[in-house]
């Protein structure tokens, strides 16, 4: 997931592309509609924030394999929830399809490689 040694939640790559990711959307929904500040605009900022929140949860967790990957599919699902927001943001025209493509690739990316260390929850575990 990272290159050279993790150390902490921040030297993963997953970590890295979703901050990287909730970022540009925070910036994106700066233009949002005043009417859409406590629906949509706060949907989709709150996802983008808690997949990376939980993937730092997850990493506290690794002594106990049960609870890692548990954090671990609530970071799935904060994602899949974030690209369902950024659907909702393009058809409202509030989101350039391009920007929305970009991001929702970007959340593919993690998605597959938090199923990756789903899969592989023995080797970021500590014994």
């Amino acid at each position: 997931m990272g290159k050279g040694i993790v150390r902490v939640y921040r030297d993963l790559e997953v970590y890295q592309t979703a901050f990287a990711a909730a970022m540009e959307i925070f910036e994106a929904s700066k233009r949002f509609p005043v009417e859409e500040r406590y629906s949509l605009t706060d949907q989709i900022r709150r996802s983008s924030r808690s997949v990376c929140a939980n993937l730092g949860e997850a990493w506290r967790k690794r002594r106990y394999r049960a609870a890692f990957v548990a954090k671990l599919y609530d970071c799935q699902a904060e994602a899949t929830e974030t690209q369902i927001w950024l659907e909702f943001s393009v058809k409202c025209q509030y989101l350039e399809p391009e920007l929305a493509r970009n991001l929702y690739r970007a959340y593919d990316q993690v998605l597959g490689q938090l199923a990756n260390m789903v899969k592989n929850a023995s080797q970021w575990t500590v014994q």
